[in-house]
């Protein structure tokens, strides 16, 4: 089976003559390829996009929202399969693929109340007869460039918002797993959005080289790692286009001495293993306030983890599953070899883990590593594995100084029962989106997503409101009639008096 593209409401093979394999982590075998497209097939898909904008863009916004509508039916009733497509490239385990795909609907829904989301203002008289009011219009075809790790959720926190915008869309899937984005570009397509208004091209670098630099788009999003993340938002706004670059992510994980415990361990088992630990929005990082604190959460953790199911993501019982390519598993261990090195204490080693039905898939055990320091490497980079570090503070001072100083500032949460400490610490640290007893705050699809620091490169977070104004462009209109208008040249700057 290979994977092709979808330009123009049509399925085309790739004619580059490039491919790339598609794995089942579970087993490491080719399940089938995806085509690589070249810059004719981007030029393709980019003028399939831009001639089908300006009939949609002056698509009534209502009609807009009804194709959102069935969109989301669609979605909803075809959950099963979408998730079961997103286990068998990504590797998660089914009930975290639903999740996901749950929280990617959660977008769908925001965009369906486009009508009103994209409504200006009026303000009538500002000066002697003299009316102002704003529009918010679409900027033009629109590039989404997804993660591997959320090969549903991420694409729908972008394409439906902006085409519900007006705006027409190409969306660039991660090679590592893009069947599911090709299923959700038909389903919109059967959901009513008409040919052209979204398209997908499958590839690598040159695809999104193309894309980026392409004349004909005006807007581009990306969620991947920081490196990438800087390349892609230094490229596209010198080549004049409107960027939002979501990068990579060292979460922190607070727990004070009033916490409960058990409720903060159960919350990093979660956070930190959950999805293999390749969420950008996954805890690697505990800061244990206290050295008693530390001993009794690393207790908790080391028991739980000596439970924890990992296997592959369609077993009922797996509560982990593999990590996505056999290139990414030797990464995430070769961290774990790092960490032993640089002397912290590996409490739990998932490197030899056997997974029963699992020979040859793509497996790592929980790793839990304990006093580790701020100038290790497995607490400096993003390693998007199963690995949590702990760290030990003596104070909340301390925890809010690590944070704060640390290159990333994607997410963080603290544990406690102090509402005075919870406040202060929501005030001062320097993370874009902050969970009080909460692991991954990841916001509901009504406020939007979007990090501090080398997190997000570009001025918009991604989905809710944020959404809307980076998909869309003010216009402010000041208006005066002829009856109103005094005779004669006006030489001075106008003023509303």
């Amino acid at each position: 089976m290979t994977v092709g593209h979808l330009i123009a409401g049509m399925i085309v093979p790739g004619a580059s003559g490039r491919f790339g394999d598609v794995y089942d982590p579970a087993t490491g075998l080719v399940t089938k390829q995806v085509a690589f497209a070249n810059r004719q097939e981007v030029d393709a898909a980019v003028a399939a996009a831009a001639a089908a904008f300006p009939g949609w863009a002056a698509t009534p916004p209502a009609r807009r929202a009804k194709v959102m509508f069935k969109f989301k039916q669609l979605l909803e009733a075809g959950a099963d399969e979408l998730a079961r497509l997103i286990t068998s490239e990504h590797g998660k385990v089914l009930s975290d693929a639903h999740g996901s795909l749950a929280r990617g609907i959660e977008s769908v829904d925001f965009a369906t109340g486009i009508p009103q989301l994209q409504k200006g203002e009026f303000s009538e008289n500002v000066g002697s007869g003299v009316d102002s009011y704003s529009l918010r219009q679409p900027v033009g075809v629109c590039v989404g460039i997804t993660p591997f790790n959320f090969p549903a959720m991420v694409p729908l926190w972008m394409f439906p918002l902006a085409v519900s915008c007006g705006n027409t869309f190409v969306l660039k899937p991660s090679e590592r797993d893009p069947s599911c984005g090709m299923r959700l570009a038909e389903l919109a397509l059967e959901a009513g959005l008409p040919p052209g208004v979204l398209n997908v091209v499958n590839g690598d670098r040159e695809a999104v080289e193309a894309l980026i630099t392409h004349p004909g788009v005006a807007a581009v999003s990306f969620v991947g790692s920081t490196p990438v993340a800087e390349y892609i938002h230094r490229t596209a706004t010198q080549h004049g286009k409107r960027v939002q670059a979501l990068g990579g992510a060292k979460n922190h994980a607070v727990v004070m001495p009033d916490a409960d415990l058990d409720q903060a361990a159960d919350a990093l088992m979660g956070a930190a293993y959950g999805s293999a630990g390749e969420r950008c929005m996954a805890i690697s990082v505990g800061v244990a306030v206290g050295d008693a604190v530390a001993d009794a959460l690393v207790s908790r953790l080391k028991e739980r983890l000596a439970r924890l199911q990992v296997r592959p993501g369609t077993d009922p019982k797996a509560e982990m599953g593999p990590l996505v390519t056999r290139e990414h598993l030797a990464k995430v261990r070769g961290y774990v070899d790092q960490g032993v090195k640089e002397g912290a204490t590996l409490v739990v080693d998932g490197r030899d883990l056997k997974v029963p039905a699992g020979e040859g898939g793509f497996f790592l055990g929980g790793c839990l590593f304990d006093r580790v320091t701020a100038g290790m490497k497995i607490y400096q980079e993003e390693i998007f594995g199963p690995v949590l570090a702990i760290v030990r503070v003596a104070t909340v001072e301390q925890a809010l100084r690590l944070i704060n100083e640390h290159q990333y500032g994607n997410g963080t949460a603290i544990f406690t029962r102090d509402g005075d400490v919870a406040r202060e610490f929501v005030q001062r640290v320097q993370a874009g989106m902050v969970g009080v007893n909460v692991p991954i705050p990841v916001p509901v699809g009504t406020h939007s997503f979007g990090g501090w620091k080398r997190s997000l490169f570009g001025d918009h977070g991604i989905y809710g409101a944020e959404g809307v104004h980076f998909y869309t462009r003010l216009k402010t209109v000041t208006s005066r009639w002829p009856t109103a208008i005094a005779k004669g040249p006006e030489f001075v700057f106008p003023t509303t008096r």
